[in-house]
């Protein structure tokens, strides 16, 4: 079973309060980016029409890679809150 289908067994509860906020004034000024490669769901990317950087909460695996790998201190991260995020699925 390749990585892809075991991701694809997990679960998700989604949460109205996200928890991985963006300081979009830290974001603007970093010219690495690396929030943009280390994520393993691929959650990152750059609005085309503002230029901020977008997550997409919503697939967070919560690992904290983003947080580690932002040098500026650009995220605020949390886990979710109780009882949403994600729910581990072996297969």
């Amino acid at each position: 079973m390749n990585i892809e289908s075991k991701l694809g067994l997990d679960v998700f509860k989604i949460d109205e309060e996200p928890h991985i906020i963006i300081n979009q004034e830290i974001c603007r000024s970093c010219e690495e980016k690396f929030c943009l490669y280390v994520c393993p769901g691929k959650l990152y990317s750059i609005n085309r029409e503002t230029g901020d950087m977008d997550v997409e909460c919503s697939g967070c695996l919560e690992c904290g890679t983003c947080r580690i790998a932002c040098v500026h201190g650009a995220l605020d991260w949390n886990y979710a809150r109780g009882g949403f995020g994600v729910q581990f699925r072996f297969g």
